[in-house]
């Protein structure tokens, strides 16, 4: 057994090492970057490898056990994302946004399904010559696009888990918007919350941007909200900073980091969202050249599958990564050509 141990240590600890190294180097260097969760999921992949080693003989009973584990929790997704969709529409309201995780555990649902369908018909050589071509195209489509969606979803995971030194200068809070025009409501006091801790934990006492512009149907902004409620908390006035006339992500970044950058000093920043919201915050800052660190909020676990959705949907749209994604479904389409 030590014997076993020892050979896989030396021939394949080098490479499991080497790939975990340099995918956790690119988080911390670039966390904001899609390709990270590719580096994630091929580190998992070499994971799985590297432990399937120290099994011997064994090794490949492992290899496929994980394998089925693997198809059965795949197969397992549309009929969760499904039960998902139908209790946020129960606890919230039907609306386009909440119909999200039904639709997807839906589409998902219909691959898998010509997945089996294609198996089916080529094991039994049933004359399917067109259909299978539309099954198998279909299968590609869902499960390439899945595969986006789990990496994004992994990633989105991953970089909340990953350390922080609390040593901050400056604590953005992403406005969300108010119950009954003047009341927070749970998202945005967990965001405040979550702020509120980095403060304390910090020795040198960051300065807290509560940002959040007043809406159409609000009586008072956003970052008025969050200021009282800071102010609640202990949070002195001199460490609380607002900024009142964002509409939007991008607007509560920019406009936060020109307040920022009129004020003397180091300038470390943190921004604090919900976790599901903490990644594409992070691209944005990216694309202003506006370095940070991203902290994210808990948010109720049945509503937190239909949020990530939607977040991965508004950066799927963006042009870089449309372009990218489309063309790796194209490649993915490639098998095709050999039918």
């Amino acid at each position: 057994m030590f014997t076993v141990f020892a050979e896989n240590l030396q021939s394949f600890g080098p490479i499991f090492l080497a790939v975990w190294a340099v995918t956790i180097l690119c988080i911390l260097l670039w966390p904001q970057r899609y390709f990270n969760s590719l580096l994630l999921m091929a580190s998992l992949l070499v994971t799985m490898l590297f432990v399937s080693g120290f099994f011997g003989e064994n090794g490949g009973s492992f290899l496929l056990i994980c394998f089925l584990l693997v198809m059965l929790a795949l197969f397992l997704v549309p009929v969760l994302l499904i039960i998902n969709g139908i209790q946020l529409i129960r606890r919230e309201s039907l609306s386009p946004a909440h119909l999200l995780s039904l639709a997807l555990g839906l589409v998902i649902g219909v691959g898998e399904i010509a997945a089996v369908a294609y198996v089916l018909g080529t094991a039994y050589s049933l004359h399917w010559e067109t259909l299978n071509l539309w099954l198998l195209a279909l299968t590609l489509t869902v499960f390439y696009f899945s595969f986006l969606v789990l990496s994004f979803v992994a990633y989105s995971v991953f970089i909340q888990i990953l350390p922080h030194r609390m040593d901050f200068d400056y604590v953005i809070i992403h406005g969300c918007g108010l119950s009954g025009g003047e009341r927070m409501t749970r998202l945005l006091s967990d965001r405040v919350d979550k702020a509120v801790e980095v403060y304390r934990k910090c020795r040198r006492k960051p300065i807290l941007i509560p940002s959040g512009g007043q809406g159409p149907d609000e009586k008072i902004s956003e970052a008025r909200a969050m200021t009282d409620y800071l102010l609640a908390q202990g949070v002195p006035a001199e460490h609380i900073l607002p900024e009142d006339r964002s509409e939007t992500t991008r607007d509560n970044l920019l406009n936060s980091r020109d307040l920022i950058l009129e004020r003397p000093g180091r300038k470390k920043t943190a921004l604090v969202s919900s976790n599901y919201h903490v990644y594409r915050c992070l691209r944005l800052a990216r694309e202003m050249g506006f370095r940070c660190t991203g902290i994210g909020a808990k948010v109720a676990l049945y509503y937190w599958p239909s949020a990530l959705i939607r977040e991965f949907i508004a950066i799927f749209v963006t042009p870089g990564f449309l372009l990218w994604a489309l063309g790796g479904w194209l490649l993915c389409l490639c098998p095709l050509l050999f039918f």
